[in-house]
Parts: C-alpha cells; sequence; structure tokens
C-alpha cells in the first residue's frame, strides 16, 4: 500500500477544481451537475410527502376506491406518525372534466353544483373512515387554479409545449367540439355500436373519436362534422429515454411488478404527444392569448392537485410547501388505482420533469381492481357497496371493513370481495383472536387485581421469548409495510394477537391461581405488555379500536411505534386500567343475507333495464280492440291450486258476476295479502281449463323492475264492472 502525505484540504482543493473543470468544459450549470433527478434512493428520508389518488366528484366513493387506494394510504401514513416523521398526507376532490358536465346535464343542475354534492358526501366519508388527510382540498379552490395556471405557464414559457391545429368533431346544433364522452359510435374493433369516442366499454380498446363507425352526439343526437380548432401538446416522446431509465432501470427492484409490467407496455409501445387542453366551458381556462373557450384537460390539472393541496396545508400550518414538493431529501409516494397507474408513472413525471424543479416520485404502489361477489364494480349500475350505505347497516363498524379490505387487497392483481368473507374476518379473527385476547386480559386483571398491573416476579424462559417476540414485533410489520405489502402487515397484526392467546392458554392463569399466585401475577403482567404493544401497533390498521383499546388500557397517548421495541415495560406495575369493553361484535348471518338480497335486488334491476322491449305485435283495427271487454274487478277470495308453484285461483267480482279465474302470480303474491285487491279483467276471454280448474277470464299485469308482477289497477276505488276503454 501506497501512502502519501497530503492533507484532507489538498484534496478537497483538487476536488473543487475538477468540479469547476468539469461545468467549464461541459457548459451545463452546477445546478444540473450536483441536482440530479432520483438517481440516488433515498434509505433515510428527512420528510415525506404521500398522495392519494383525486376521487372524481361525479358520485360518492364505494369500497374499491376504500381497498385499492386510501386504507393502503392511511396505513402507511399512520405508520410513518407512530415512527415521528415529518409527513404530510394531502388528497382532493377532482372537480373538473367531461363527465361531470354530463351528469349536470341529466340532473338539470350545474356543474358546480354537481361537485359540491358529492365533494362533502365524499370527504365525510374519508373522515368517517379514519382516513387522516392532513389536507382534503378540491380543484375548484383558488389555489389550485393559480398553481395549475402558473405550472402551464411556466411549461409554455419554456417550450415544453407542441402547437397544433387538428379536426376535432363538432356539433354544430349544440354549437361545441364534442369530448370524447360526448360521441357515441360503432366500435371499430368489436362493433359494439355503443362505444364511447375515447373507449369501447364492451371490448377495452383506446381510441379516437374520429376512429368510430358512425359517430353521433350525445348531446343532439345529430351526426357531428370535423372541424379545425388549436390545441397544446405534451411531447412525452421527448422525455421517453428519461422514463424508460429512471422506472424501468432505477426503480425495477422496488417498484411493484403490476405498475412496472404496464409502465413497460406503454413505453414499447412508443409514447406520443398528448393534449394538454381542450375545447370546454368547464374547467381551468388555458393562461394563453387566444385560447378563448379552452380549459386545461382534466388528466393535466388533476395531478397538480396534490401540489396546491399541500401550498394549502402549508399556508394554515406555519410550514414551507416547497420542502415537501423540492428538496432532494424528501420521498414522494402516490398511492393509485391500476387505472390511473400511465398518468402516475409516465405523464405526471413527464410534466415534472419538464417543469424541472420538483423532486420525482420515490415509489407509485398502485393496486389492481376489487370486485365484489365475483362481479366488477360499477357505479352506474349500482353494483358496488357505498361508504356510507355500509355506516348506515354496520354503525361503528368502520375497522372491521378496514381490515377486511386490507386482508383481501388487489395489491398485485384482481381480488374478490365477498360479504362471507368480511364476516368470516370479522368473526374468526377481529372477534375471536384479537378481541378474545384483549378481552381475557383485560377481565382477568380487573377479576384478580381490581384492574392494578401487578409487579413480575422471576421471569421464566417462555415469559422471556414472548417479551422478545413482542419487541420484534414492530420490525417485523414495518418491514412489510415499507415494501408496501399491506395485507402481509395485518396478518402480522394478528400473529402478535394469537402470541397472546397461545401465552395465555398454555400460562393457564386462571388455573395456576390456585397455587401460585406470584407467578399469576407475572403471567397476567407479560400479557398486558402485548396488549399494550397492540394498541399501539394497531393503529395504522384499526384506528378506531386502537383509541378505544388505548381507552381500556389506560395507556400513554404518545407511546410510539419504536417503543414497543425499545421500552423494557410499556404498561407500569400498579398502573390502573379500566374495565373492560368488547372490541368487536360478531355478525351474524342474517345481516349478511340482508346485505345479499341488496345486491340480488340490483342485479335482478339491471337486468330489468337492459332487458329489450319487446317489438309492437301486428297492427289491429280499432273494430278488433272494441271486442274486448275489460272491467274493473275485486278478489274476493284467493287460494293455491294444489301442486303447482305459480297458480291461483281467485274469485273476483266484475260487477256482472263472481267469477273463478286462474292466474299465475302466485310467486309474486301472498293470497292473503290480495283480498279486496281491484284488477283489471278480460272479462270476454273464452273460459280455459288450468289444473282442472275453469278459469273465466284473464287478470291483466305487467313486470316490475325486480323481476315481480303488478296489478293493473285504477288509481282510485271503481265501482265494479267498470269497463276499461
Amino acid at each position: 500500500m501506497l501512502f502519501v502525505n497530503v492533507s484532507i484540504f489538498d484534496v478537497l482543493k483538487k476536488c473543487v477544481f475538477v468540479g469547476f473543470a468539469y461545468f467549464c468544459i461541459s457548459k451545463i450549470s452546477p445546478k444540473q451537475v450536483f441536482k440530479p433527478i432520483n438517481k440516488i434512493k433515498m434509505n433515510t428520508p428527512k420528510r415525506y410527502t404521500i398522495t392519494a389518488a383525486l376521487p372524481y366528484t361525479n358520485g360518492p366513493v364505494h369500497i374499491g376506491h376504500l381497498a385499492g387506494v386510501y386504507v393502503p394510504a392511511d396505513i402507511y401514513t399512520r405508520y410513518l406518525r407512530l415512527k415521528g416523521e415529518d409527513v404530510v398526507f394531502v388528497c382532493g376532490s377532482d372537480e373538473h372534466g367531461v363527465p361531470i358536465t354530463i351528469k349536470a346535464k341529466k340532473e338539470g343542475i350545474t356543474p358546480q353544483q354537481v361537485v359540491d354534492k358529492y365533494h362533502e358526501i365524499i370527504k365525510t366519508s374519508f373522515a368517517d373512515f379514519g382516513i387522516s388527510f392532513d389536507n382534503y382540498s378540491r380543484t375548484s379552490a383558488e389555489i389550485h387554479h393559480k398553481t395549475a395556471s402558473d405550472f402551464f405557464t411556466k411549461l409554455y414559457n419554456d417550450g415544453e409545449f407542441i402547437e397544433e391545429v387538428t379536426e376535432q368533431l363538432y356539433d354544430a346544433e349544440a354549437n361545441q367540439y364534442l369530448a370524447d364522452r360526448f360521441v357515441v359510435g360503432t366500435c371499430p374493433k368489436c362493433g359494439n355500436e355503443e362505444s364511447y369516442g375515447d373507449q369501447c366499454e364492451s371490448c377495452g380498446t383506446s381510441h379516437n373519436a374520429t376512429d368510430l363507425i358512425n359517430p353521433k352526439s350525445s348531446i343532439t343526437g345529430n351526426v357531428p362534422s370535423l372541424k379545425e380548432t388549436k390545441h397544446w401538446f405534451l411531447p412525452l416522446d421527448k422525455h421517453e429515454a428519461f422514463l424508460k431509465e429512471w422506472i424501468l432501470e432505477g426503480h425495477k427492484n422496488d417498484w411493484k411488478p403490476n405498475v412496472l409490467g404496464q409502465v413497460k407496455s406503454w413505453i414499447d409501445d412508443g409514447l406520443r404527444p398528448r393534449a394538454v387542453t381542450r375545447d370546454l366551458d368547464w374547467g381551468i381556462p388555458v393562461p394563453v392569448e387566444g385560447a378563448d373557450g379552452k380549459v386545461l384537460y382534466v388528466w393535466f390539472d388533476a395531478p397538480i392537485g396534490y401540489i396546491s393541496a399541500t401550498k394549502e396545508w402549508a399556508s394554515e400550518n406555519n410550514k414551507n410547501w416547497e420542502d415537501y414538493w423540492k428538496k432532494d431529501d424528501t420521498k414522494l409516494v402516490h398511492f393509485i388505482g391500476k387505472d390511473n397507474i400511465v398518468f402516475h408513472c409516465i405523464i405526471f413525471p413527464a410534466m415534472l420533469k419538464a417543469h424541472g424543479d420538483y423532486v420525482m416520485p420515490e415509489n407509485v404502489p398502485a393496486n389492481e381492481f376489487l370486485n365484489l361477489e365475483g362481479n366488477k364494480l360499477s357505479t352506474s349500475k349500482n353494483w358496488a357497496v357505498w361508504l356510507h350505505e355500509y355506516l348506515a347497516d354496520f354503525p361503528e363498524k368502520q375497522d372491521v371493513l378496514r381490515y377486511a379490505l386490507t386482508a383481501t387487497a388487489p395489491e398485485t392483481k384482481d381480488n374478490d370481495f365477498t360479504w362471507k368473507d368480511f364476516q368470516a374476518r370479522n368473526n374468526n379473527e377481529l372477534v375471536a383472536i384479537f378481541g378474545n385476547f384483549i378481552n381475557r386480559v383485560v377481565v382477568l386483571t380487573n377479576k384478580y387485581y381490581n384492574g392494578i398491573v401487578p409487579e413480575t416476579s422471576n421471569l421464566t424462559e417462555v415469559d422471556e421469548e414472548v417479551l422478545a417476540q413482542l419487541k420484534e414485533f414492530p420490525n417485523v410489520i414495518s418491514r412489510s409495510i415499507e415494501r408496501y405489502r399491506f395485507r402481509e402487515a395485518s396478518q402480522e397484526l394478528l400473529n402478535l394477537a394469537r402470541l397472546g392467546n397461545k401465552y395465555l392458554a398454555d400460562e393457564e392463569p386462571w388455573k395456576v391461581i390456585k397455587q401460585d399466585e406470584e407467578r399469576v401475577k407475572t403471567i397476567m403482567n407479560v400479557a398486558l405488555q402485548i396488549a399494550a404493544g397492540l394498541s399501539v401497533l394497531c393503529e395504522p390498521f384499526l384506528p378506531f379500536t386502537a383509541k378505544k383499546l388505548k381507552g381500556i388500557l389506560n395507556v400513554d397517548a404518545n407511546l410510539s411505534w419504536n417503543d414497543v421495541s425499545e421500552k423494557e415495560v410499556l404498561l407500569s406495575a400498579n398502573h390502573q386500567i379500566n374495565k373492560a369493553e368488547l372490541l368487536f361484535a360478531k355478525i351474524e348471518d342474517n345481516e349478511i343475507q340482508a346485505q345479499l338480497d341488496k345486491l340480488q335486488a340490483t342485479k335482478t334491476a339491471n337486468e330489468q333495464a337492459n332487458k329489450k322491449v319487446e317489438p309492437q305485435k301486428e297492427t289491429i283495427e280499432f273494430d278488433d280492440f272494441t271486442k274486448l271487454d275489460m272491467r274493473v274487478g275485486t278478489i274476493l277470495e284467493a287460494i293455491k291450486v294444489p301442486k303447482t308453484k305459480k297458480l291461483l285461483q281467485l274469485k273476483v267480482d266484475v260487477g256482472m258476476d263472481v267469477r273463478t279465474i286462474v292466474s299465475g302470480i302466485a310467486e309474486s303474491f301472498k293470497p292473503e295479502d290480495i283480498i279486496g285487491q281491484q284488477v283489471t279483467v278480460l272479462c270476454n276471454l273464452a273460459p280455459r281449463k288450468l289444473r282442472g280448474v275453469e278459469s273465466q277470464g284473464m287478470i291483466l299485469m305487467t313486470d316490475t323492475p325486480d323481476g315481480k308482477l303488478a296489478f293493473i289497477e285504477p288509481s282510485e276505488k271503481i265501482t265494479n264492472g267498470g269497463q276499461v276503454s
């Protein structure tokens, strides 16, 4: 080894000289040299910026949204806070775009009224389920309009956009260019006649509105014409090499495979310029002279909503928002669903790169889709479990749903939520394992020691092993959370409760108390330490339960994640705990059946709504109609026809006489419920024998949306025999 007698100052001087020479030779700025974009992954970031996908405000949120985005984001954020990290968690309502204008037109209200209504519903639902945003904002806010406008202007002034005049579909009667969702026509790939201008929902193919065969305006039904219009485009192809290196190479080992797969597919297909403006009267006006009647495309302005939400929070909390978006020691994480991967992994990063001042996301742990009872969740078909409705049916059971959704989360592939699994997760895991352990510990402590934590004596090898395992659980759960494996983390949490149950079952304090009271004191002390550990470690997953459990144990509210690993004692001897309360309640079969019945009713209603109306029958003359003798009658008697499922034998007073009529309505009505019911009877129909009974007429019926039958009856009481004409 060669030793050279030089000082550290000499080395530093040489480094400075080399650096200066590099600036001169390369003709680039020090900022570009010393501020590479996300080249180095941070092991110890100084702060965290956590974003959750902005929910679109044309309807409420359902369990798919919760499972895919908001519960995972909340778990991660709560965990970081418990670790003592500097973190801001932001979200907000996405309030621009065509679907909102469509909904407004359908309901006969303004777009602002639409977003105001659903913003409040969504915000309340998140609060009810404990989603702990530091700020939940909205893109209609003034601060967002300014932030998005400034962002656009910066890119515009830097020459980052392409300006193009293109032909777009135009509805002359409506006097407006047609956004993709305002155009319907035949899909060029599968032939679906109701394809939208941007995507066919039958085969899933993306296309342009001009690709449709026989396009029509959904506003007027007219055939649109092509008309020239000017727009600005973000040239994604310009950033293709950067995105490929940054994601496919730089993050190949730490991003989820489902995310990498979708990004690779997009990049391999070749990135193309994408419009950032559109012709619409709802949105943020394009801040360029001569851009009247144009707004920022919703996909462009929506992710900037994360920045404006952070600005809003910072101004209210005496913080510098730029620390959370522009400093290299900030870790930015986007929680999104499957359908937003392209926007957060390709488009928004390209926008941030073009701008130049912002950090890049460290991870985008997107989830796949959650199905419901084997079918895709659909807001339009009402095939969903809406959060506000869930709480009406299962009050104070937010944590049960949070847990069930976490345990079945679609982390790398689509998954299915079923009500039976929900019930099993509650009854067999939360009640039987977690709740059972806590209840035994608290009840026994109150029974033996009046709720005072007993002192330990000699710890056995088993005691020491259990306490050592307790101290390791924060690290075990941390490893899962920091790899965004929240399903795995939730099961590790449950394993801690299992450890507690096993310890009590093995040590049997209820038996030992008769022979060795000192030993029981140690057993109960150890069990209480586990309970206290659970009260801290469960908070990211079960925040309402954590609060309740800390109240029962009278534990320090400031007890941190690291305390569980580092402190020798979490509950000191002589500490007073409170009386036992059930953390979880069993969910009965009838409660689950009610949910299944609700879904079945939805399915039936959808089938009826999609049912094709029977074509008109052959034309008849008026004289043919006059031959029909239809009269109002009243049902006097009703009995089931033996050995049949559908037939009822009725006695009906039709004014002229009382008739026996056999009708196939038994599956829709109970005999006792229809006595006194007024009906419309075709009286001059030739008699016909049905199951040995002569039927002397026909009762007129129609189908209901739920697949049942309904009577054709007068709107008010009519004298029997009144003719229908």
